[in-house]
């Protein structure tokens, strides 16, 4: 039985096959333009301030929280119901190729993806508004206090409380795991079976979605994962460690779990791609036939990932107005 590599999630279109494969590589030290330490401080404050949220009930950091990979150890999110979607990391969303946020990609820039939590009911806003009022709504509140209102010079707006808070997740890196030191010429920085593990997703075809320093393509695929069968963005690989349990809907809680998963995937691979059996719709993605990885490298490849999260990274909360220090 021919196996799968890891994580691909995603709809493919046929040219994509013949797209050349990105290789490996480090995330940059440092960013090119990098708000200063206020900036990125009012932003913490307001992620983690349920002011808000229409009910101040809950806050960005509500399903983002740092100790767990700054998502939050859920199959799917959850508000004020249950989401149908698993929390993506924030971590290194400054290097998200094209901006994209989203399992879906509907939006470009993190100061977008800000405002769709604030204004969904089922996340942030709650029924304590409507929709179309919740945005002046949180303006008005956020203009009355004073550390805001200062930081923010004199007058508060939506579009500098959604700057601020993306100031804050663009600092929010991790450029320095052994992956990245191996990348930038320290070939102690991988133990032998970490680099047999890289050698392994090289070979296999894992990095025709999972290449460049994010390990993805950012585009979106079908591959027939658990519980539904649509498009969906490929992950980063990055900071696994941190971030269980996987795939869009969280199905999947260890990586050995999806490892089987792709191993029972080439199954349907083979009957529908290869085969030509076109009844199940959307078709699975083409890319899917030239993976092809071996049960004995399966050690070998997590070892590898596991090199992509960092040990240390940003966890700090920060004291919100009217609190104490």
């Amino acid at each position: 039985m021919r196996l799968a590599a890891l994580f691909v999630i995603a709809l493919v279109c046929p040219a994509m096959a013949d797209e050349p494969v990105v290789p490996l590589a480090a995330l940059p030290l440092s960013m090119e333009s990098v708000a200063s330490t206020a900036e990125i401080e009012l932003g913490r404050a307001l992620f983690f301030d349920p002011v808000l949220s229409a009910t101040k009930m809950t806050s960005c950091a509500s399903c983002h929280l740092p100790q767990l990979g700054w998502a939050d150890g859920r199959e799917t999110g959850k508000g004020f119901t249950v989401l149908t979607r698993n929390t993506p990391t924030i971590l290194n969303t400054a290097f998200n190729t094209d901006g994209v946020m989203f399992w879906d990609n509907r939006e470009r820039t993190l100061e977008a993806q800000v405002l769709h939590p604030i204004r969904a009911r089922d996340e942030m806003r709650g029924d304590a508004c409507e929709e179309g009022k919740v945005v002046e709504l949180i303006v008005q509140r956020v203009q009355a206090i004073e550390r805001y209102r200062t930081a923010m010079g004199g007058t508060v707006t939506m579009p500098k409380i959604a700057h601020a808070i993306a100031d804050f997740e663009r600092s929010l890196v991790t450029p320095d795991t052994p992956f990245d030191r191996f990348m930038r010429g320290d070939k102690s920085a991988l133990t032998p079976h970490q680099q047999r593990g890289m050698k392994a997703f090289e070979e296999s075809g894992c990095m025709r979605c999972h290449g460049g320093p994010m390990l993805s393509d950012y585009k979106l695929h079908v591959i027939a994962a658990p519980g539904e069968r649509q498009a969906f963005r490929t992950p980063s690989l990055r900071n696994l460690r941190h971030t269980a349990p996987y795939m869009h809907n969280g199905r999947l809680r260890t990586l050995d779990e999806v490892l089987l998963f792709y191993e029972q995937l080439m199954d349907e691979v083979s009957e529908t791609i290869e085969g030509g059996d076109a009844a199940a719709q959307p078709p699975l993605d083409p890319l899917l036939k030239h993976l092809s990885v071996k049960p004995g490298d399966f050690l070998d490849l997590k070892a590898f990932i596991e090199s992509l999260s960092a040990d240390r990274y940003d966890q700090r909360v920060p004291a919100l107005p009217n609190s104490k220090p």
